[in-house]
Parts: C-alpha cells; sequence; structure tokens
C-alpha cells in the first residue's frame, strides 16, 4: 500500500465479504480513503468471496490492464438442481437425480468446456443490453437473448466429487462466467446444475493469500491517515 502522497495513487488486493457487491467494497474504501477515483478490476458477483483488485487515484488508469489478467477461481457445483441465476440468488428447483452419473462422464463435461469456448452469459448478470443491466430485466421475468462469446478455459480440474456436489479449479481468460460453467455442465450431464460456492484465489500474478480482510484494510487505511495529519 502506497503512502498517502500526492499525486495519490494505490492498488489494495482485498478478499471481498460474502453477500457484498464489488461496489459496497470500491464505497468502503473510497469513503476511507476520501479521495474520489475508486474503482474495482473485475466484478464479483454477492454470493461470491475471494480476491478484488481495488485501485485508487491514479492508479485507476490501470484498471483495464489488471482486468485483462487470468482469473483463477475455486468453488462447488451441485448437480441435479438449478435456479434461474445459476447461484443462490434465485429458488432451487430440482431436475433429476445426479447420483447415477458416473465420475468418467464428470471429467468428461469439464473437459468439453477446456479450451477457447463460445459462453452464453447468465441472464442475472450486469452486462448491458439496448442500454440496461439484463439483471434487472431478468427480475422482472423478461427473458433477454445474449449472444454467445469466446472465452478461454485453461484449465478446468474436478477436485472432489461428492454427489450431488463437485468441487473444482478453474484458470480462465476475462469475461468468463462461472455460472454459465456450472449451467453447462448441468445440461452436457443432462441433470441441471447450479454454482453453490464459488471463490476467487488468484488474478494474473496476484494471490488471494495476500489479499486484505476489508476491515483491517480500512483501519489500516484510517491509521494512516492519522499519522499523515
Amino acid at each position: 500500500m502506497n503512502n498517502l502522497e500526492k499525486p495519490y495513487g494505490a492498488v489494495f488486493l482485498v478478499n471481498k465479504p460474502y453477500q457484498w457487491t464489488s461496489f459496497d467494497v470500491v464505497k468502503k474504501i473510497r469513503n476511507a480513503l476520501k479521495v474520489k477515483k475508486v474503482g474495482h478490476a473485475g466484478t464479483l458477483d454477492p454470493l461470491a468471496t475471494g480476491l478484488l483488485i481495488i485501485c485508487a487515484g491514479k492508479e485507476t488508469k490501470n484498471i483495464t490492464h489488471y482486468q485483462a489478467q487470468e482469473k483463477e477461481y475455486v468453488g462447488t457445483i451441485v448437480l441435479g438442481k438449478t435456479t434461474e441465476s445459476f447461484d443462490l440468488e434465485r429458488e432451487v428447483k430440482e431436475i433429476a437425480d445426479p447420483h447415477f452419473l458416473k465420475k468418467e462422464a464428470i471429467f468428461g463435461a469439464a473437459q468439453s468446456l477446456t479450451g477457447d469456448i463460445m459462453q452464453i452469459p447468465p441472464n442475472h448478470s450486469a452486462i448491458k443490453k439496448d442500454g440496461k443491466r439484463v439483471y434487472e430485466s431478468a427480475r422482472k421475468g423478461i427473458d433477454m437473448k445474449l449472444d454467445p462469446r469466446p472465452v478461454t478455459i485453461k484449465t478446468f480440474e474436478i477436485t472432489g466429487i461428492d454427489l450431488p456436489e463437485i468441487h473444482f479449479k478453474i484458470a480462465c481468460s476475462k469475461g468468463t462466467y462461472i455460472r454459465s460453467i456450472a449451467r453447462d455442465m448441468g445440461e452436457i450431464l443432462g441433470v441441471g446444475a447450479y454454482l453453490s460456492a464459488l471463490k476467487r484465489t488468484a488474478i494474473g500474478e496476484f494471490r488471494l493469500d495476500n489479499a486484505w480482510e476489508l476491515d483491517l484494510l480500512v483501519d489500516k487505511i484510517k491509521s494512516e491517515q492519522h499519522e499523515n495529519l
């Protein structure tokens, strides 16, 4: 973390709390810093946790650089059920009993979703269409038709199988929706699926292990400001 000097610029690694939006974190840090230019480099859904890069002051000019870096995630997909948002934001619906599935089929599904693929973003996402965030329409029951986009899934490792849950680790390009990976896996296996847990563990060379807990970071910022009075 940089000293509070002019022209001010800093990059903060934050472990985003569960149920916080990425903007909630930006607002909290902006209020602590008392500077106007604060932004994040890559949105995390409210129900996801993990690494969020926050740029402040002159470092906001580098947000697109950080956003472009490869992302790494760990999480859990539940098979046999799904939701409209493909995570726990919406009501869970039963689709089919997944316990007949063999591990070979699950590994095969992961393999088919690895590499350069075309992915349709979830309707409950912050993508804009016709000038509006698509999740705003989705929450009103309007089905938005989104075009598939190219993304790269560098690795898709199944780290554990305890049906109906499967645990995974994914390294992927900017713009990848892990909820869409869960949806597509459920469709490939014919049983439906949703994402029940997600944590971002890395962005490029930046690791979650080096991130601040939000409250501790805010206390640190306020302490440094007091020292510089």
